[in-house]
């Protein structure tokens, strides 16, 4: 019987279903056709593979080849079938035997000369296949991240002579070892930033409650080299999160060896598809690259307000979906936005030592490219003005260590986490009474608060968020004024 089975994994966000690559061989002229909803990376894949048997010293069956990719209404992208193609047509041939290829599954794209190079998804495929009870088999380029996840068997494969030679028993096939992180711990440290008191203590509660930070101030006062600093000072990522941002990782084309918190820097010029992810197959965007980690935004009003307000349900929900024709494809975003901006075109409004050259409409036009449900949705809001001379020169060096605040900041998070068991920035609006436990005078002062900054109730549940992380890092039980006093500080216009 001219047939053959191997089994792949196919693409769907973060999942990888399964996809069946049967092989059949018949009479009749020579033709080589795919079905099963291939695109058109797919349909290329047959001058690929031909060339690649040849070139492996195999025989090209001189047939009709008809390959099916089953199911058949799952839309099929990329080179990944390549070398289970390959694999069936020398299984459905007799020059590779058919017993054994049940225990593997294989993605991958062939080179002409028969090499085997990367593909993306690598790790939702060995997660899928772990499960599945099955070895992997991946190109070596990316057999160390697939390796990664928990239980899974995975076989790095260079070429498909030396695979098929091991398929057949002739040599070793060694699992892959997993990659290991890089240190995490090597980045910029925040005592590198002199002055900045107000700055750095915000950065700090919003590191220990996950809260999202604006900042605001003239050009070069180190909002960038603040929020540059906050992943230094986060507690180490959990092994769930890890593998998450890993897999999403997974699906670019960027290296997803990484040991610390992802730091997401898009220009302002990115596209909205850019941002929250896009396509016809749809990608993750910078918010979902950014789980688990930072998104920063620099110029904030800079970007376009479209794109910004597309941002209001993920913060939210921590996840986006993207929706299209004939596919729709959940990713992950829980992420922490940190953003900065100048407070006026030219950047200098309110700053002492330079003059502002903007009118008062052209400032007011571009602080309302921030829409307000955005704003309403950033839990601090601080001033970063101009560090005098007197201090930028005496205090070099002096400065707290990320180290030292990390140790502050994993002890707040510690404590968030035996108590409500997620951080604070997560806390419901019907949980909050039993989890920030305000004093009775803590109460009136911030019922006093929200009547006078008229707080919409998504802003005054923030507020109580913020407060309760503020007495978090000093260790006290209960909610005070003095907790709800600063958290009210930033929430002040700025």
């Amino acid at each position: 019987m001219q047939y053959a089975l191997v089994y792949s994994r196919g693409s769907d966000g973060l999942n990888a279903p399964l996809v069946r690559v049967e092989t059949h061989l018949s009479s009749g002229l020579p033709a080589f056709h795919i079905v099963g909803m291939p695109e058109t990376a797919v349909r290329e894949s047959r001058d690929r593979v031909r060339s690649a048997l040849l070139n492996s010293c195999f025989d090209f069956p001189d047939r009709r080849i008809t390959v099916n990719l089953a199911p058949a209404d799952l839309p099929k992208g990329g080179g990944r079938f390549d070398l289970p193609i390959a694999l069936g047509i020398l299984a459905a041939s007799a020059q590779l035997p058919m017993r054994g290829l049940q225990a593997f599954e294989f993605i991958g794209e062939l080179a002409l000369d028969g090499g085997i190079r990367a593909v993306r998804g690598a790790v939702p495929v060995a997660i899928a296949s772990a499960g599945a009870g099955r070895t992997l088999v991946v190109p070596a380029a990316c057999a160390g991240d697939a390796a990664r996840a928990p239980e899974s068997r995975v076989i790095g494969a260079t070429d498909l002579l030396s695979l098929c030679a091991g398929l057949r028993g002739r040599r070793a096939m060694t699992p892959a070892a997993p990659n290991e992180d890089r240190d995490c711990r090597a980045m910029p440290d925040l005592a590198d930033v002199v002055g900045q008191g107000t700055a750095r203590r915000t950065l700090e509660i919003a590191a220990a409650g996950r809260h999202h930070l604006l900042m605001r101030g003239p050009p070069g006062t180190g909002k960038t080299m603040l929020a540059s600093r906050l992943a230094g000072i986060l507690p180490p990522m959990d092994a769930s999160q890890r593998l998450v941002s890993l897999a999403l990782h997974s699906l670019t084309v960027e290296s997803t060896i990484t040991g610390g918190h992802p730091f997401r820097a898009p220009h302002h010029s990115a596209s909205a598809a850019a941002l929250v992810g896009g396509g016809n197959l749809p990608a993750p965007g910078e918010i979902s690259l950014a789980h688990g980690g930072i998104l920063f935004l620099d110029e904030l009003p800079e970007f376009s307000r479209r794109t910004l307000d597309m941002l209001r349900e993920p913060l939210e929900s921590r996840s986006i979906t993207l929706s299209r024709a004939r596919r729709k494809v959940t990713y992950p975003a829980d992420f922490q936005l940190v953003a900065a901006m100048n407070p006026c075109p030219c950047g200098y409004a309110g700053d002492p030592d330079h003059s502002c050259r903007c009118t008062p409409d052209r400032i007011l036009r571009y602080q309302q490219r921030l829409s307000g449900p955005l704003l309403d949705r950033i839990d601090l809001h601080v001033d970063v003005p101009r560090t005098d001379a007197r201090t930028l020169l005496l205090e070099a060096g002096r400065a707290e260590t990320s180290e030292s605040v990390r140790q502050r900041v994993t002890r707040a998070r510690q404590r968030q986490l035996a108590r409500q068991r997620k951080c604070n920035a997560d806390i419901a609006s019907s949980e909050w009474r039993s989890a920030c436990q305000l004093e009775s005078a803590a109460t009136r002062r911030l019922e006093a608060a929200i009547s006078r900054l008229r707080l919409s109730a998504r802003a005054a549940h923030r507020l109580i968020r913020v407060s309760r992380t503020i007495a978090d890092l000093e260790e006290s039980l209960s909610v005070t004024t003095r907790h709800i006093d600063e958290a009210i500080s930033y929430r002040l216009p700025l």
